[in-house]
């Protein structure tokens, strides 16, 4: 008998061999073991707590920013669902949102409620969950600005709460989140009072932003590559002529070079070989370093 056919009764569902691909933006990738959706906080919280503290643990946004690889992956991967999707308002210049709350949500309520300080999240794909993880951020705002504190859980089923210095976030990590062992259920976040129409009239120069530079219809993951010190990412890929260039099912985007697409029919190990080529391509031609953003999980296919 295997940990799978042990598996603690819970009141959320539970899939065994299920598809990841259709959880992620790049639409690839093989099956969880075993997939939880919990059905609330107390729900995770007694999975945890019965689950074979062996078994690996993988939590999964909404992969906006995530390439599973086609051998699918070990132990369990945990979605949060609508439970994990509210936003609260809490005074004049505070908010909570649920991990599973899309940024783009969290930065349009924040501005109905006249809380500035929070219109950057508009242009981040993905959930708040992810945001927390890994200090996510554009045009020159980031998580670690304007976050109070994050709520998780631990392998172990205990609820923990972290402040913004116990995080110890830095350019796109978060120390705390890097420890392992954690899932965030959500976050509460500061800004400063404005008025609703001009918060909204900013976040609509950036949705126009990102609609002019950035190709948010594709199968993409948002930025491949993190930018290195001194340097701009897409214009280290686009120097060393990936632009465009064509990788099985692969591409680099003709509009933005940072920006990793699946042009159809690729693989996962289409996209993470083309990402891997590029990285040693830059080397070899201009010398810089370039590191993933985008979170790579599983096995190989």
């Amino acid at each position: 008998m295997s940990w799978r056919d042990r598996l603690p009764a819970v009141r959320g569902r539970i899939l065994k061999d299920e598809a990841l691909a259709p959880f992620t933006w790049f639409r690839v990738g093989g099956p969880a073991d075993v997939l939880f959706l919990p059905e609330d906080e107390d729900d995770l919280v007694t999975f945890l707590k019965g689950l074979d503290q062996n078994v690996p643990v993988t939590p999964l946004g909404v992969g906006s920013n995530t390439l599973v690889r086609d051998g699918g992956v070990d132990g369990v991967v945990i979605r949060l669902g609508k439970a994990f999707g509210q936003v609260e308002v809490r005074g004049r210049e505070r908010i909570y949102a649920g991990a599973a709350v899309l940024d783009a949500v969290l930065a349009r309520e924040a501005a109905k409620a006249g809380i500035a300080g929070l219109e950057f999240y508009r242009g981040v794909p993905g959930s708040i969950g992810g945001a927390t993880v890994m200090n996510a951020g554009c045009y020159g705002s980031e998580t670690k600005d304007v976050l109070v504190e994050a709520c998780a859980v631990t392998r172990a089923g205990e609820r923990v709460t972290f402040s913004n210095a116990e995080m110890g976030f830095s350019y796109r990590k978060s120390a705390k989140a890097a420890e392992g062992g954690l899932i965030f259920t959500g976050a509460l976040f500061e800004g400063h009072a404005d008025d609703p129409a001009a918060i909204q009239a900013r976040m609509e120069e950036i949705t126009a932003r990102r609609e002019t530079t950035q190709p948010i219809r594709e199968k993409t993951g948002g930025s491949t590559f993190k930018n290195p010190p001194g340097h701009s990412s897409w214009k280290l890929v686009d120097a060393a002529g990936w632009r465009g260039k064509p990788y099985g099912g692969a591409m680099f985007s003709p509009l933005h070079a940072n920006f990793l697409i699946n042009t159809g029919e690729a693989t996962a190990a289409d996209l993470e070989g083309l990402g891997e080529a590029v990285r040693a391509d830059v080397k070899a031609k201009l010398g810089v370093d370039l590191e993933w953003e985008i979170k790579r999980i599983g096995r190989p296919g």
